[in-house]
C-alpha cells in the first residue's frame, strides 16, 4: 500500500499532518488528519484559583486568546453565582466584536484566502499574505494591516492588553470606557463596516467572478452533509457572545436547542488511538463513524454552520449579505428559512458575512448611551462551585466548564473548543477531497496536495487549544549523526 504524507500541513495554527494511503489500484483507501502535539490545558489548570482562568487559558495560543478569555470569564460568572451589570455585557460583546474583525480578517487574507486570491496551484512561496498583496495591490494590503492594527488597539484599550487580555472578572470587567474612548472606538467601528463591505466586494470580484473557483466551491469533493451547530439569540439570529446553542439537521430542521450549561446532555466525545484530538458528536444521534448524513451524529461548528443554524443575521447589511450567499448558492427556503449549505469551501464567504456582522454589531454597541456607565462590576459574595461559559469562537462553539472546592480552587476542567467540534468533519473532508483528486494514474503535484489541504483550511483550525486526549504513545524516530553527518544509529518507537 502506497503512502502519501503532507507533513507539515500549512497555513493553520498549530502542527498537523495528513497521511493518505493508496490501495494497489492507486485509489485512496483512507486518509488521516493527525495532530501529533499535546498541550493538555485541562490538566495543568487543576489546582489553580478559578479567577486565574481568564488569564491562563488565553495563553493557549496567540490566535484566539480573546475567545478563551471571554468563555472563561462567563464561566466564572456562573461559578461565583453573580450576574454582571448590563453595561458589562455590552462592553464584553463590543470587545469580542473587535476581536472577530481581526480574526476573520487574518484568516481570509493570510490563511484561507491565498488559495483563491493567488490560486490553489500557485507556487507555495506565493500562497501567502505577501502573494495576496502582490495580486491585489499594496493599497489593499495596507487596508488589511490597518484593520488589524486599529482593532488590536481597541482590544488593548478595553481588555488591558493587546494580545492576552486581562480585563475579565467574575461578574464584571476591570474598567469602564471614558467618553473620549467611546468616540475613538465609534470611528474605528465605522471603518470596520466599510472594510467588511470592501472584503465582500473582493470576494465577489476575485472568487465569484472566476467560474473556475465557483466550480471548485460547488464540486462534490468539498461537500459533506452534516448537522450544523451555532449560537443564536431569542429570534434565532447569529450571536457570538450569548444565547442558546441551536443544532439543525442536514435538511435544516431544528434538531435541538439548548442552554450552554446543558452541553453535556447533548454532546459526547470519542477518542481514537492515532491522534491527540477528541471527536465530539451528538448524543441524540450517536457515533456512527466518519460518515455524513442524518443518521450520523457528526456536526460542524463553523461560520457556515452558524449561518445554517440561524434564521438570519441581527444587523441589516449582514442580513443582506447572508441572503445573497444563500440565493447565489441555490439554497431554497423551507418554512420561511433557508436550507443549509454544505459546500465546505463556502465557509470562506460565510466568514466575510460574519465579519460584516461583527463590524455592525460593534458600531451598535459603541453607539449605546449606556456604554460609558462606570458601574462595570457586581459584588461577589457566594461560595464558588461549578461554572460553564460558552461563546462562539471564530472557528466554532467554545465551552469552558470548571469545578472547584469551596475555596475556589479548581478540581476539574473540561474544554470543548471550536476545532475539536470540527475534527471529525475535517477528517471526512480531507478524505473525500483526496478520494476525488487522487485516482489510478494521478500525477501527484504540489498543487494537488494543496487542494487537499484546502479541505481543512475552510475550518480555520487552531490545533494547540484542541489537543486534550493522550490515548497512547505516538510514533517517534531519533536519528544520531556523527560530526561528519554520517548516520550512526536510528531509534524508532512504533505507534501503539
Amino acid at each position: 500500500m502506497k503512502r502519501i504524507s503532507i507533513d507539515p500541513i500549512t497555513r493553520l495554527e498549530g502542527h498537523g499532518k495528513i497521511e493518505i494511503f493508496l490501495n494497489d489500484e492507486g485509489d485512496v483507501a483512507n486518509a488521516y488528519f493527525q495532530v501529533p502535539e499535546l498541550r493538555g490545558f485541562e490538566q495543568f489548570c487543576v489546582g489553580r484559583a478559578a479567577e486565574e482562568m481568564p488569564r491562563i487559558t488565553n495563553r493557549i495560543c496567540g490566535v484566539c486568546p480573546e475567545a478563551h478569555h471571554m468563555a472563561a470569564t462567563k464561566a466564572l460568572d456562573m461559578l461565583f453565582h453573580v450576574d454582571p451589570p448590563p453595561v458589562t455585557k455590552k462592553l464584553r460583546e463590543m470587545f469580542y466584536s473587535a476581536f472577530y474583525v481581526t480574526d476573520h480578517t487574518t484568516h481570509f487574507y493570510a490563511l484561507g484566502g491565498p488559495d483563491f486570491v493567488v490560486g490553489p496551484d500557485a507556487p507555495p512561496a506565493e500562497r501567502n499574505i505577501l502573494g495576496v498583496i502582490h495580486k491585489v495591490g499594496l493599497d489593499i494590503g495596507k487596508q488589511v494591516i490597518d484593520a488589524r492594527i486599529r482593532n488590536h488597539h481597541v482590544i488593548k484599550m478595553i481588555g488591558g492588553r493587546g494580545v492576552h487580555p486581562v480585563a475579565g472578572l467574575p461578574g464584571g470587567w476591570s474598567k469602564p470606557i471614558a467618553p473620549a474612548e467611546r468616540e475613538e472606538i465609534e470611528g474605528i467601528a465605522r471603518q470596520n463596516v466599510e472594510f467588511a463591505l470592501f472584503s465582500l466586494k473582493v470576494f465577489e470580484d476575485l472568487v465569484l467572478g472566476n467560474q473556475g473557483y465557483v466550480d471548485l466551491i460547488l464540486s462534490e469533493g468539498y461537500i459533506d452533509r452534516t448537522y450544523s451547530m451555532g449560537m443564536v439569540d431569542a429570534q434565532n439570529r447569529v450571536n457570538f457572545y450569548d444565547g442558546m446553542i441551536r443544532v439543525v439537521d442536514p435538511e435544516g430542521a431544528e434538531f435541538v436547542k439548548y442552554h450552554p450549561r446543558d452541553y453535556a446532555q447533548h454532546v459526547a466525545e470519542r477518542v481514537e488511538p492515532w491522534t491527540y484530538l477528541k471527536f465530539p458528536y451528538l448524543k441524540g444521534v450517536g457515533w456512527k463513524g466518519f460518515v455524513d448524513g442524518k443518521d450520523s451524529g457528526i456536526y460542524i461548528a463553523t461560520p457556515l454552520s452558524r449561518l445554517n443554524a440561524s434564521d438570519g443575521m441581527a444587523t441589516p447589511r449582514a442580513q443582506e449579505a447572508y441572503e445573497k450567499l444563500y440565493e447565489t448558492l441555490g439554497s431554497k427556503k423551507v418554512n420561511g428559512r433557508y436550507q443549509p449549505i454544505h459546500y465546505r469551501l463556502a465557509t470562506h464567504w460565510a466568514r466575510l458575512v460574519e465579519l460584516l456582522y461583527a463590524a455592525e454589531r460593534m458600531l451598535e454597541l459603541i453607539s449605546d448611551p449606556e456604554i460609558t456607565d462606570p458601574n462595570v462590576r457586581a459584588p461577589v459574595t457566594a461560595t464558588p462551585d461549578e461554572g460553564i461559559g460558552c461563546v462562539e469562537a471564530p472557528r466554532g462553539t467554545l465551552t469552558h466548564h470548571y469545578w472547584t472546592d469551596e475555596r475556589g480552587i479548581l478540581t476539574k476542567v473540561n474544554l470543548i473548543v471550536g476545532t475539536t467540534n470540527n475534527y471529525a468533519p475535517m477528517s471526512m473532508s480531507i478524505k473525500k477531497a483526496a478520494q476525488t483528486l487522487i485516482t489510478k494514474g494521478t500525477v501527484i503535484t504540489n498543487g494537488l496536495l494543496n487542494r487537499i489541504e484546502m479541505a481543512f483550511r475552510a475550518y480555520d483550525p487552531c490545533l494547540s487549544c484542541a489537543t486534550h486526549s493522550l490515548p497512547g504513545q505516538m510514533p517517534m524516530e531519533v536519528v544520531i549523526y556523527d560530526a561528519q553527518r554520517n548516520e550512526v544509529e536510528r531509534l524508532e518507537r512504533l505507534e501503539r
